[in-house]
């Protein structure tokens, strides 16, 4: 049985009554691509965001990948780089700006409604848009990752769910192998279908060396069992991240099917 809740809810309040009415759509569709976004935060969605990339590129189109928020940002000199969207634009050999990768850098590690009201600095997302379109008249599709899961907080009454729903890319899931991921895949699925997501499906990733558990062994096919929407792919702890490296996982792990009739 799935969680009902009601839009009378406080995560519902104004933000839903303005996508609703339209007014707060940022964005509109002007390219492919997919929505990454993951069961909960350091499930590996930087990593799945390269794999899509190079699983398109390997379709026969040009993509790239961004990442429009980034926290936990590092300092170099006065500047902040966002280590995920260096990752990004490194793989998918993009030669614009790092800020047209990622438009917002905060140094917190937190979620971007906390962090920008710490460091002061408000979240436009103008700007976001701008980069997006600005992306799109180069590239055939682009690979967008989220920041945590769909409802970490980007301003009071706009969630990562909204983001998801602003782009209007479909979106693919990140999950965990382990004990527990049932459970948070199916929340997660579950609850972005009932907000008129498209969902095209999950990847489990592994993070981590696998331990072998029973749950690792048996989840994937309960997951198929039990999911709306299919299982992508199953891509496996890689030992380096080379670009060779991740194309072969893309090869030898993906249902490179599924991710065509999307594009």
């Amino acid at each position: 049985m799935l969680i009902r809740i009601s839009k009378s809810s406080s995560i519902y309040s104004k933000r839903y009554e303005l996508n609703i009415m339209g007014k707060d759509r940022i964005i509109r569709k002007v390219a492919k691509g997919f929505f990454i976004t993951g069961t909960d935060t350091g499930v590996g969605k930087t990593l799945i965001t390269a794999t899509l990339i190079k699983a398109i590129g390997i379709l026969g189109l040009k993509a790239c990948g961004m990442k429009p928020i980034e926290t936990g940002c590092l300092k170099e000199g006065d500047v902040l780089v966002p280590s995920d969207g260096m990752f990004i634009k490194t793989i998918a050999r993009m030669e614009e700006t790092i800020r047209q990768v990622t438009p917002y850098c905060f140094e917190s590690p937190l979620a971007p409604m906390p962090a920008s009201e710490i460091e002061r600095i408000s979240i436009n997302f103008e700007k976001i848009r701008n980069a997006y379109t600005y992306l799109a008249k180069i590239y055939d599709a682009i690979v967008v990752e989220g920041i945590g899961g769909l409802l970490v907080p980007i301003k009071k009454d706009y969630f990562v769910l909204d983001l998801a729903r602003d782009f209007g890319l479909p979106l693919i899931v990140v999950s965990r192998p382990g004990l527990g991921t049932l459970n948070h895949t199916m929340l997660t699925v579950n609850y972005a279908i009932k907000e008129g997501l498209d969902v095209a499906g999950i990847i489990i990733n592994y993070n981590h060396p696998p331990k072998e558990t029973l749950a690792e062994d048996t989840n994937p096919d309960i997951m198929k069992q039990i999911s709306p929407v299919p299982l992508i792919g199953i891509v496996p702890y890689l030992k380096d991240l080379e670009i060779s490296t991740i194309e072969r996982a893309v090869v030898k792990n993906l249902d490179l099917e599924t991710i065509k009739r999307y594009l």
